[in-house]
């Protein structure tokens, strides 16, 4: 998969093209952005008490944003008001440490934005809102770093697919975010001997670009990998949504441990064109937001058929350009939801909040068929089916993104592999390094020419779909539950070896599936849980239809104690 370079540059773009290839790394925050501060801060003295109007960050929706810009919000002074939480809470105070660059040109795309507003050209519902971008995510205007050292400063020769978009929307790019090196999985030590995957450990949400990112709701456990940036970032406010990537959970179990709201979309939905690889056969790009609302505003924004990526050809007739429309209390009456218990009784206070969460879905008409089971042997073998196919697929597709790369930066797989293991390099990852070796060592990884990757990819994974089809048919559902991670937030450093607990989330990546995740509650020790609404390809509107109504219900999106109320979090107008 290569950047597209046939990509529309017909739309205005709010950055002047002289600015475009200027960059700031996050230490630079306080020379780009103290006007914005104080312009966040100043609304409080500009009128008076009975005639301001007001919106609280912390708990608008994209609807809300967009209501207050029709009455007299501009941009620049949200955007400044988010700004704030970030200066307050990343690199200081609890040290949340999500960005990794933020973008030295947010104001003026805000300025921007909100001249042609006045003009009288409003581009749709992402007119002005800031996103956080996972930095696996291509952007020509500031570095994509993968996460990897060996990519800081690079700067990609195009948008991806998906940034186009949203910057066609009216979106303001306000950050990258850090995510899992590599995205995880990507020269992962999963499956190696004890020792090598004790030398391989590394904890979820951090990379050797941009350090260890910490979950907001405790400081010492991970905010989950390898979309743990976008979640960390969206649950302490630094935006309304955000972009995560996932190849076998990595929008879910940063959704469910920051406690917010996400999508995996159906493969194909989204393009992942300029989007930094792991395996083709399961990525795909998603929306993460801190309500399901958010999720579908910023969906509808980035579908459509991208010549650069074959698998959204399939997407025609299935896309939807607007998924809010789908959103309606009472989508839960008579609806038939089969209930996954297979990975549950790995911590009783999940098992709790999920049992109430099923208890909920009835109260709200939901027709609840319980013990639906995957078939064992495909969860014995789910990790197998995962790593074979990723392993093999990322070591190729990795050297196609990297031959995009200007000189100076890595062009192959076994660059990579090379230079994270050369002391010279002043490596930050010795994890990501012993994982990067091994998974090179003879016989470790298959080449995609090889007979047992071809079978896995032609034959088992239509037989797991169609397992799942029948599955489905077999109970009459319309989707099937089941707790997003059976586990809350893992510690960064855990003691029992268990990073990443074992879970359904693989196999809607194998099947190719959307799965919506809803905040569901939080445990006794503050941590969040989630639910998954897991569906056919293409029912994304049933899904966050589904996801609506629990969240309407539920309400149980919580502010994180460690970043906590702001003043400037109240935007008056």
């Amino acid at each position: 998969m290569q950047p597209s370079r046939s990509l529309s540059a017909s739309a205005p773009n709010p950055v002047p093209p002289s600015q475009r290839r200027s960059f700031a790394p996050f230490s630079a925050f306080a020379r780009h952005f103290s006007v914005s501060l104080a312009i966040g801060c100043a609304g409080f003295a500009t009128l008076p008490a009975l005639q301001a109007a007001q919106l609280d960050i912390k708990t608008a929706t994209i609807a809300d944003i967009q209501a207050a810009y029709s009455a007299g919000l501009t941009s620049e002074k949200l955007l400044g008001a988010y700004l704030a939480r970030i200066e307050a809470f990343d690199k200081k105070g609890p040290e949340i440490n999500a960005v990794i660059t933020l973008h030295p040109q947010a104001l003026v795309q805000a300025r921007a934005l909100d001249a042609e507003r006045k003009a009288g050209k409003v581009r749709g519902p992402l007119h002005g809102i800031p996103v956080l971008l996972k930095d696996n995510v291509d952007t020509f205007d500031v570095p994509t770093t993968g996460g990897s050292q060996l990519l800081e400063g690079s700067l990609p020769p195009d948008d991806a697919f998906i940034t186009k978009k949203l910057r066609d929307a009216g979106v303001i790019i306000l950050a990258k975010v850090n995510l899992s090196e590599w995205a995880g999985s990507g020269g992962s030590a999963a499956g190696a001997p004890p020792d090598i995957l004790k030398a391989g450990f590394i904890p979820g949400g951090f990379s050797s670009a941009g350090g260890q990112t910490r979950n907001p709701h405790a400081l010492d456990r991970s905010p989950s990998g390898s979309s743990g940036g976008t979640g960390a970032g969206l649950a302490a406010v630094y935006a309304p949504f955000g972009i995560g990537s996932d190849t076998g959970g990595s929008i879910r179990g940063p959704s469910s441990h920051n406690g917010i709201a996400g999508l995996k979309p159906t493969r194909g939905l989204m393009s992942r064109d300029g989007v930094i690889p792991l395996g083709l056969s399961y990525d795909t790009a998603g929306p993460m937001g801190r309500h399901i609302y958010d999720v579908a505003a910023s969906l509808g924004a980035m579908t459509g058929i991208d010549s650069a990526d074959a698998a959204t050809f399939a997407s025609g007739g299935h896309y939807h350009t607007d998924y809010t429309k789908f959103l309606k209390r009472g989508s839960l009456k008579g609806a038939r939801i089969g209930v996954n218990r297979d990975y549950l009784g790995q911590d009783p206070e999940v098992d709790r909040i999920f049992e109430a969460s099923i208890a909920r879905l009835r109260e709200l008409g939901a027709v609840i068929v319980d013990n639906v089971s995957i078939p064992e042997y495909l969860r014995r073998a789910r990790a197998d089916i995962y790593n074979l196919v990723v392993k093999a697929e990322f070591k190729a597709d990795l050297t196609t993104y990297l031959k995009t790369t200007k000189p100076g930066f890595p062009k192959s797989f076994d660059d990579v592999v090379r230079l994270s293991n050369d002391p010279a390099t002043k490596y930050r990852s010795a994890g990501k390094a012993a994982g990067l070796k091994w998974v090179s060592s003879p016989g470790i990884t298959f080449d995609l020419d090889d007979r047992v990757y071809l079978a896995t990819k032609r034959e088992i994974l239509p037989a797991l779909t169609a397992t799942f089809e029948a599955l489905m048919a077999k109970h009459q559902l319309d989707a099937l539950v089941y707790p997003t991670m059976p586990r809350p937030a893992m510690p960064i450093n855990p003691t029992d070896g268990v990073a990443w607990p074992e879970s359904s989330t693989s196999f809607a990546n194998f099947t190719g599936w959307p799965d919506a995740i809803v905040p569901a509650g939080i445990t006794k020790d503050g941590l969040p849980v989630t639910l998954s609404f897991l569906g056919r390809a293409w029912s994304e509107p049933a899904l966050l239809a589904y996801a609506y109504d629990f969240e309407q219900a539920t309400k149980a999106l919580a502010l994180p104690v460690n970043t906590p109320a702001l003043p400037t979090d109240i935007v008056t107008y």
